[in-house]
């Protein structure tokens, strides 16, 4: 029940105090602000909320605390360089914006990528959902008393973060996708450590279930809160487990599929009741499609190269310096100027773990960047909250902000 200021002055009039009634005015309302710097607000972002007693009216995100000017800073690195500067934007799943980027310059050379390194992209991609997820998993329980839910998401991430660390040298911000495939090949001993995490992952998640599924306060917490339809998730372009669990049956992987997609079967789970509840449940079994997705993988990982090795793109083997100035005179030009573009423009789009991250990429035919924009999901979706929280309590916003997972330093761009 909402403590309205009408259910307040009700209540004083049910208990004998209707001189108190008479002066209460019902109209009075607060604006407060919350955040930017507030841990349920998952990042440096700023709610102005009018308030009605403990209900919230309105709503409105506040962004721009964070701006880093990275779409801008690609146009000063050269098109191999610019990775280093879109892996930062999602910082929770930097391999989808660095798969997004590559697949735009990609169109724009007109080159393909051979099969082994669209597995491998395929491979650390569903990785990264899983890894993300499981922030989201905890960061979802801890803002609602659940600590437990942030430790076993987070143990669970570390396992996956090593397998990282094995494969780039780095546990985030990885630069390890680039154009015309993947910087390195998977190195010794891959296999055992992935099919490790998938016998492992199946049990927890069931473990995570457990806790949280039937949980009576969490339900309370969840269930018909931060409610939006799918007609309001299609007005504001809302993508992700928030349009499918308001009963929008959307997947990139499955309805407009890139790389190695078509080659694996898979579910996209869906809802129709658009709560918190809802966007749980979601994500909790996209979590085990991605199990399912990965173990395809590992049982027809193909032999090949793992990157395009178009010497225009590549730079020279080792083995070629050694016997060639030519080979370190063109390893030189390709290290510090990079390779040139052809003129023109391309948009691509990869389902990210929030929805849709698409980049729009520029080229005037030169080795660098003319304009990279990013189209990142935690961007807009944050327009859903305010749908989300109206006419909700203050307590239900902060399961609605942790709902929608955004990362902000895909917003602030």
């Amino acid at each position: 029940m909402s403590r309205s200021a009408d259910a307040i002055a009700e209540a004083f009039e049910a208990a004998g105090h209707g001189a108190y009634v008479e002066s209460f005015d019902r109209d009075e309302r607060m604006i407060i602000n919350m955040g930017p710097v507030h841990p349920a607000t998952h990042g440096v972002l700023r709610l102005v909320l009018e308030l009605d007693a403990e209900t919230v009216v309105s709503c409105r995100p506040v962004i721009g605390y964070l701006h880093t000017g990275m779409e801008k800073e690609c146009e000063d690195q050269n098109w191999r360089s610019a990775i280093t500067i879109v892996t930062r934007m999602d910082y929770l799943a930097p391999f989808f914006n660095e798969h997004g980027y590559s697949i735009a310059v990609e169109e724009l050379l007109g080159i393909e990528v051979p099969k082994r390194g669209q597995y491998i992209r395929v491979l650390i991609s569903e990785l990264n959902r899983i890894s993300s997820h499981l922030v989201w998993f905890g960061t979802q329980g801890l803002d609602m008393g659940a600590i437990s839910a942030m430790f076993y998401g987070f143990r669970e991430r570390e396992v996956i973060l090593d397998f990282y660390e094995m494969v780039t040298g780095l546990r985030m911000n990885n630069n390890y996708v680039i154009p015309g495939g993947v910087w390195e090949d998977l190195p010794d001993g891959w296999r055992p450590v992935v099919e490790n995490i998938l016998g492992l992952l199946p049990g927890r998640i069931q473990e995570y279930e457990d806790l949280l599924s039937e949980n009576p306060v969490f339900l309370e917490r969840t269930k018909g809160i931060g409610t939006i339809t799918a007609d309001e998730c299609g007005t504001l372009s809302t993508t992700g487990p928030i349009a499918r669990a308001a009963g929008i049956d959307w997947d990139l992987r499955r309805d407009m599929p890139y790389g190695a997609y078509p080659d694996f079967e898979f579910d996209v789970p869906t809802a129709t009741e658009g709560d918190v509840y809802a966007r749980y449940t979601v994500r909790m079994e996209e979590m085990r499609q991605s199990v399912r997705i990965l173990g395809q993988v590992v049982d027809g990982m193909p032999d090949g190269d793992y990157k395009n090795m178009d010497p225009k793109l590549t730079p020279p083997s080792r083995s070629e310096l050694n016997r060639s100035m030519e080979a370190v005179i063109h390893h030189f030009k390709l290290v510090t100027q990079g390779y040139t573009v052809p003129a023109g423009e391309a948009y691509a789009a990869v389902e990210s773990p929030r929805g849709e991250l698409g980049v729009y990429a520029v080229s005037d035919g030169g080795t660098a960047p003319y304009r990279v924009h990013v189209r990142d999901p935690s961007f807009v979706n944050l327009q859903a909250l305010p749908v989300m929280v109206r006419d909700g309590l203050v307590a239900d916003l902060i399961a609605s902000i942790a709902s929608v997972d955004p990362v902000l330093g895909g917003v602030d761009r």
